[in-house]
């Protein structure tokens, strides 16, 4: 395997933005764009557990959740990327829950600044994100969870031609309520057959 461990100064680039980890050192950037996007965001997102910091007001739960992604990149368990243009941070692109043994598998997650919605930059984001997960940490399959009415974010799935699996029942926990959930993936079998196409449309 390519350096999987030595992710800290991992720098994965598009024709115009550029995926790094998160660093303390963005908090400033951070709470700037989750703030203003708040209302585009939260309906998306699962509640955090009551009582917990928050790391779009709380510098030091903002580094900690920093610290968190660096620990589960050492331990090859996540891999999250702020999304950039421009060296402005605009949003996330990330690979969570990675499991390797028989299912070398995980999830892609994603949000953007509402501001720069439209513009085709997160499917740039996560065309990058899908080949490191498929030719730097050797995945076999990623898959994408979204809640059915978010259309944006399905828009995203269906313009890099992800296979849709079908709708899992109460799947995950979204602003309180175990939300269904539209099923896509993608394996290293299509990438493969769909690589120069996917390059040609989103990373060129």
């Amino acid at each position: 395997m390519t350096s999987v461990r030595n992710v800290r100064s991992t720098v994965l680039s598009g024709p115009r933005v550029e995926l790094r980890p998160l660093r303390s050192s963005d908090f400033d950037d951070w709470h700037d764009v989750r703030t203003r996007s708040r209302d585009w965001l939260e309906p998306w997102e699962p509640l955090a557990d009551p009582g917990s910091p928050d790391p779009v007001t709380d510098p030091e739960a903002f580094r900690a959740r920093c610290g968190a992604w660096e620990r589960q990149r050492h331990f090859d368990t996540a891999y999250g990327f702020g999304l950039f243009l421009q060296g402005a941070l605009i949003g996330e692109v990330s690979l969570g829950s990675v499991q390797r043994g028989p299912f070398q598998s995980a999830f892609v997650g994603y949000w953007i600044d509402a501001r720069h919605a439209g513009q085709s930059l997160i499917p740039e984001g996560v065309a990058v994100i899908l080949r490191y997960g498929f030719e730097e940490l050797h995945l076999h399959r990623i898959e994408a969870a979204i809640v059915p009415r978010n259309a944006a974010s399905r828009r995203v799935a269906h313009k890099l031609g992800l296979r849709d699996e079908g709708v899992a029942e109460r799947f995950l926990q979204i602003r309180g309520v175990w939300e269904d959930h539209v099923r896509y993936a993608i394996t290293s079998e299509e990438w493969d057959v769909r690589r120069d196409e996917i390059t040609r449309r989103f990373l060129t």
